[in-house]
């Protein structure tokens, strides 16, 4: 038996089974422009057939055995490794991902999944103390049911994160992908989690737009909500979550800075700057943004980042190129006007700047100051802007301009000195002599500021803490005697 085969699910969703909707939507390859698939398009009403399921089926998992939680997600994990060049071919064709990046990815989301079957079997309370003679403890109860909107950038990965340990924690999840990878954003892991044996109703896919966003974030019976993606759609998630006393989860994101101290391995933190900016055609939260040099190696390290830029082999996925498209069109375009204003603003352009079709060069902006926009903004594409400093005061200064705060770089020959100067610099994330991209299931994940609301993903404390309500519980042998 063929596994995900695409008989089975195209032109369909997964809503209590593989289901056909009112309309459909085609999966278009950014790499060839050809059709490669299709999907149902959901609506607000497929929302709240969603939680119709999602709630019957939540009452009835929550009170399943841990065990029999853990070795659902347990046999997911083992499907998803025995079937990973699947889920890689397939963010291949959909996400435009190289074939390195799409095999790491589909690596990562197996992790995540053998991480959530132990998550199911972690304490999940505290005995705590008490003056009086009773048994007192805080103890953690699945939410209900869990509402997660996903991007396109690492779709299988960024969904992962929320769907296996939410389910693993008693949940029932309802998922709408980013109508760019429903496939490997959703409809993969409805096949995954079917042949898993997880029970009919606990995992909906409900594909579309903002509006089928929207009505997940308005359905009453979903009480957290799992964002990922743009500072501008988290902003307005947040606030309608606020209004309606929701508890929303938002990995934003980033304009990430990689700083090279004066004492840093020159041509080391080059290529560490370019894997940082280039990995994906940058389309990473985490992606290197910012480029801090200082004075001393400023020119050396433009001179050989350049070199890099332009000698990176940019391509379809099926020829082997390290780089692929950009997702589309409109990204593409954003990208190329971060550029080009930039460069009119007084940038230098030592590489890239051009594009064909969806193949975005490369590219590095040298020269760049604080006013321009490919400092100020979020990229989102194989851009690296360089900026020098000459004091450690400038470079905090110039670290700190942004509002965004998710993954910090500092690259030098004295570790401990880096590790003390990042103190000053506020990030969710901090690597010293590592570029900004980096991810394990197992380590919390989360940005400050424009970044989001801090660790919501990875490890047990952290994914415990999201998918998850605490309830004070106290227990005593009869019952104690009151004045009135």
């Amino acid at each position: 038996m063929v596994f995900f085969e695409q008989s089975k699910w195209d032109g369909k969703t997964f809503l209590g089974g593989w289901t056909s909707l009112a309309g459909t939507t085609a999966v278009v390859s950014p790499a060839s422009g050809e059709r490669i698939g299709a999907y149902a398009t959901g609506s607000a009403a497929d929302i709240a057939a969603a939680a119709d399921l999602a709630v019957n089926a939540q009452q009835l998992w929550a009170t399943t055995s841990p065990e029999v939680r853990s070795a659902v997600l347990r046999r997911a994990a083992m499907l998803i490794e025995q079937n990973v060049g699947v889920l890689a071919q397939w963010l291949s064709d959909e996400a435009g991902s190289a074939s390195g990046k799409a095999g790491f990815e589909a690596g990562l989301v197996a992790a995540e999944f053998h991480l959530a079957s132990a998550t199911a079997l972690m304490p999940y309370g505290q005995l705590l103390r008490t003056g009086r003679p009773r048994l007192s403890m805080a103890r953690r109860l699945p939410v209900g049911v869990v509402g997660i909107i996903s991007p396109f950038n690492f779709p299988s990965i960024l969904s992962a994160r929320s769907i296996a340990p939410a389910l693993a924690l008693g949940n029932a999840v309802i998922i709408k992908p980013d109508p760019r990878t429903t496939i490997t954003g959703g409809l993969f892991f409805a096949e995954v989690l079917e042949q898993a044996g997880l029970p009919v109703g606990l995992f909906s896919v409900v594909p579309g737009g903002a509006d089928v966003g929207s009505a997940l974030v308005d359905e009453p019976r979903v009480p957290v909500i799992s964002f990922t993606g743009s500072t501008p759609a988290g902003r307005a998630i947040g606030a309608r979550g606020g209004e309606l006393l929701k508890r929303v989860h938002l990995e934003l994101g980033g304009n990430n800075a990689l700083v090279v101290l004066d004492d840093a391995d020159v041509e080391a933190a080059a290529s560490a700057g370019a894997w940082g900016s280039f990995l994906h055609q940058g389309q990473v939260c985490m992606t290197t943004g910012r480029h801090l040099v200082h004075e001393s190696l400023y020119a050396r390290y433009v001179d050989l980042l350049t070199e890099k830029a332009l000698n990176i082999p940019v391509g379809a996925p099926a020829s082997g190129a390290p780089l692929g498209p950009i997702i589309d069109a409109g990204q593409r375009d954003k990208v190329h006007s971060i550029v080009t204003d930039s460069v009119a603003a007084g940038a230098r352009l030592t590489a890239g700047g051009a594009y064909d079709g969806l193949f975005y060069r490369p590219t590095v902006l040298a020269d760049v100051s604080v006013n321009h926009r490919a400092f100020a903004e979020e990229i989102f594409g194989p851009v690296a802007p360089v900026t020098s400093f000459s004091t450690i005061d400038d470079l905090v200064q110039l670290v700190n301009s942004s509002k965004f705060g998710l993954s910090l770089s500092l690259l030098t020959g004295n570790a401990y000195r880096a590790f003390e100067i990042a103190d000053r610099m506020p990030s969710g994330i901090l690597h010293v002599n590592d570029q900004t991209v980096d991810d394990e299931a197992q380590a919390p994940f989360g940005g400050v500021g424009d970044s989001g609301t801090g660790a919501r993903f990875g490890g047990h404390d952290a994914n415990i803490e999201a998918f998850t309500e605490t309830q004070w519980v106290t227990i005593q042998g009869e019952i104690a005697p009151y004045p009135f």
